[in-house]
């Protein structure tokens, strides 16, 4: 359905991204953020669930500042590469890798107004463009790994935010989600009875319930804010 194009950032970068076109008018664009495995069959099958929704998706390639062609599995030695490269990313010196999501939620904006959903390292972001970056009118993190530690709290979402997270979740802690919750009665928190990276069925982590129940309130969410 979908296929890769090249956007420039705002310092000049060019990087490639994933864009997945709906059939007729668009209802408006979605911004996909990968997980920490690169734009993937699994991001891309994402992508493409958005745009049979009518939306114009675009997944943007958000290690490409730091590595090329990055597209991992999910086995151990998979990860332990996308944590290094994650780090690589967030050293970056700001605003880094926002410029990337920044260009595409404006390629994005052709179609009209403008969601961002993230998975993992791309629910951290999703929640950093909501707070930092214009453009958007609604954000869904899931899982967002950082994003319930006190710094990433402290940031004030510019949009609607429906977050996403699994009460087994080992690398975000309930006691972290409370808190967040806590904090910003705005959010609209979701928890399931489900671990990290449940809507990835290509993960062990897999949750086809909690996936689905995820997905359709996201979908709801961004009806109700971009059409």
């Amino acid at each position: 359905m979908g296929n890769f194009i090249d956007l420039k950032a705002a310092d000049g970068f060019s990087f490639p991204a994933y864009v997945a076109r709906p059939e007729g008018q668009p209802r408006g664009g979605v911004v996909v953020l990968q997980e920490i495995f690169g734009v993937n069959s699994h991001i891309r099958s994402v992508a493409d669930g958005y745009a049979e929704q009518g939306y114009l998706a675009v997944a943007p390639a958000t290690f490409h500042r730091v590595q090329a062609g990055v597209e991992l599995g999910y086995t151990a030695d998979d990860m332990a590469k996308g944590v290094e490269l994650k780090a690589k990313v967030e050293a970056l010196p700001a605003p880094g890798v926002l410029q990337d999501i920044e260009a595409a939620i404006k390629h994005a904006s052709q179609a009209g107004k403008v969601g961002i959903v993230g998975y993992c390292w791309g629910g951290l972001l999703a929640w950093r463009a909501a707070c930092l970056l214009d453009g958007l009118s609604a954000a869904v993190p899931y899982y967002g790994g950082g994003m319930t530690v006190p710094p990433e709290i402290s940031r004030k979402p510019r949009v609607p935010v429906m977050a996403h997270f699994g009460d087994k979740d080992k690398h975000i802690t309930i006691d972290t989600v409370q808190a967040f919750e806590k904090a910003h009665p705005e959010v609209e928190v979701h928890i399931y009875a489900a671990d990290h990276g449940f809507n990835c069925d290509q993960r062990g982590s897999w949750n086809a319930g909690a996936a689905a129940t995820a997905r359709e309130r996201t979908l709801d969410h961004f009806r109700r804010h971009l059409g």
